[in-house]
């Protein structure tokens, strides 16, 4: 598939990968250069800020010493 880079630098995304995508009328798009040069075409679906109270607060706190202590002992397990 390709597709004509316009004179005000535009260009359409062909259907197919719209489609495959989920993309639509005002989606964002993200461009991201891999490591051995070649582009990525991502979709920013989801604002950070719409994440807030996806995932319930704990009922107990936890201190990153009982954090680093139980991380330590489940790695133990491997």
């Amino acid at each position: 598939m390709t597709s004509t880079i316009t004179s005000k630098g535009q260009l359409t995304i062909p259907k197919k990968i719209r489609k495959q995508l989920h993309l639509h009328t005002g989606d964002k798009v993200e461009f991201v250069l891999d490591e051995k040069g070649g582009i990525l075409l991502l979709p920013v679906t989801v604002s950070v800020t719409k994440l807030k109270g996806i995932v319930p607060k704990p009922k107990k706190t936890v201190s990153l010493d009982e954090m680093k202590k139980a991380i330590e002992k489940e790695g133990s397990k491997l």
